[in-house]
């Protein structure tokens, strides 16, 4: 049995975001095409082969520690996003609006990929799929400026549909319309987990 697992489906690169640095919000703007290095999307602020530990690593680490970066990418799904706004009774939700890198259309229940997950550009560029990204007071904020009596409900109504956080394994460059091809590792429970 192959330690990975083409899917039978593929999914579609629906839209590319870059945001160059963390001054002035956390939207990102459209582009058509992304370069991925092995330090991440080439002019995003989220490139890097390292970068500082956070609230999502205390744990394990004081706050500041440079660590290992397989937050390169956030990846999010069309099709979640339109059942976040439809929990939040709104027409849309802007994909910058959640610091998107990369959108698909296709993959169904994207954010419930397992970690490891490779996800294949037809430039041969390969991302892995860290875990899932959890919804945070950044995009609340963020989609509070936008719907002001919505804040309070985002983080519950986004909750396992904000996407995936990824790291780049092989370069390549990753294009608006791109076929993506999914590889999913072989699966089981840890038994002393629960």
């Amino acid at each position: 049995m192959p330690l990975l697992t083409k899917l039978k489906f593929s999914g579609k690169v629906a839209g590319l975001y870059l945001r160059p640095s963390r001054e002035g919000g956390f939207e990102k703007a459209p582009t058509g095409e992304v370069e991925l290095t092995l330090d991440g999307p080439a002019g995003d602020c989220h490139t890097g082969q390292t970068r500082k530990s956070d609230s999502r690593t205390l744990t394990l680490y004081k706050r500041g520690l440079d660590i290992r970066n397989v937050r390169q990418l956030t990846l999010l799904s069309h099709e979640e996003l339109q059942l976040i706004a439809y929990e939040l009774g709104i027409k849309a939700v802007d994909p910058s609006w959640l610091g998107a890198n990369v959108v698909f259309s296709g993959i169904r229940d994207l954010t419930f990929l397992p970690p490891s997950t490779r996800l294949q550009f037809p430039s041969g560029a390969t991302i892995v799929v860290d875990m899932e990204n959890y919804p945070c007071s950044q995009i609340a904020e963020v989609i509070g400026r936008h719907h002001p009596e919505l804040q309070n409900k985002v983080v519950k109504k986004a909750m396992h549909k904000r996407g995936l956080t990824a790291w780049v394994e092989r370069e390549g460059v990753i294009k608006a319309g791109d076929e993506v091809t999914i590889f999913i590792p072989q699966q089981r429970i840890y038994p002393h987990a629960l």
